[in-house]
């Protein structure tokens, strides 16, 4: 009973970060939302893997948010505040996004259920939340920094749900390999977009 219901507490926090990280403009506080959804997911793993297996997530993406967080460190404050500064949507906009994310994870998590039994609502519920969050995100922004938060987000949901279905070692390693893959081309994308192009008229000029 008491596992049940940290299980579901996991699933409130895996809703909880999603929403901070679609909503929130301070990248601390998104890379801060992203750390804690990762401790959620891990949880939520670790219902049908076991602790080795599972920690595997959780030490991953930790290192994900580490990379990225120094990464957006080095950038300037020029360069910070042009890459924080798009957002075609407010606040209300994306709250709605979360609320259609919510009622569809919450709708749909029964009949998964009863087709797939033996996963458990709140991993199937859990899972919903962060895919669908992932894409709301991904349909909002063209920030690169965000872009890879949303494609970790629903990364995370997809490795909570197959991780019911599938719990090879040789699979939960390389689902590692792709968080630490987007996390690292994440890194080389922004430093790439701070650096200025230089045109052949401008090399002239110098």
């Amino acid at each position: 009973m008491l596992f049940e219901i940290v299980t579901w507490i996991s699933a409130g926090v895996a809703l909880l970060t999603s929403a901070a990280i679609l909503i929130s403009r301070d990248w601390r506080v998104s890379l801060g939302a992203l750390a804690l959804q990762y401790l959620a997911a891990f949880w939520l793993v670790s219902r049908h893997l076991p602790f080795a297996m599972s920690s595997v997530k959780l030490i991953t993406g930790w290192m994900v948010v580490a990379i990225l967080g120094m990464t957006r460190l080095s950038l300037t404050e020029t360069e910070a505040a042009k890459q924080d500064a798009f957002y075609p949507r407010g606040i209300g906009f994306r709250l709605a996004l979360m609320g259609i994310v919510v009622l569809a994870a919450f709708g749909a998590a029964p009949r998964i259920e009863a087709i797939i039994p033996g996963l458990g609502l709140p991993v199937i519920a859990g899972s919903f939340l962060l895919i669908g969050a992932g894409v709301a995100h991904l349909s909002v922004t063209s920030d690169l920094l965000r872009v890879a938060l949303g494609l970790l987000t629903l990364l995370s949901g997809f490795e909570v749900i197959y991780a019911g279905v599938e719990s090879a070692i040789l699979v939960t390693g390389l689902l590692a390999a792709v968080n630490l893959g987007l996390g690292i081309l994440g890194s080389y994308l922004l430093l790439a977009s701070s650096v200025p192009i230089t045109t052949p008229e401008k090399r002239g000029k110098e």
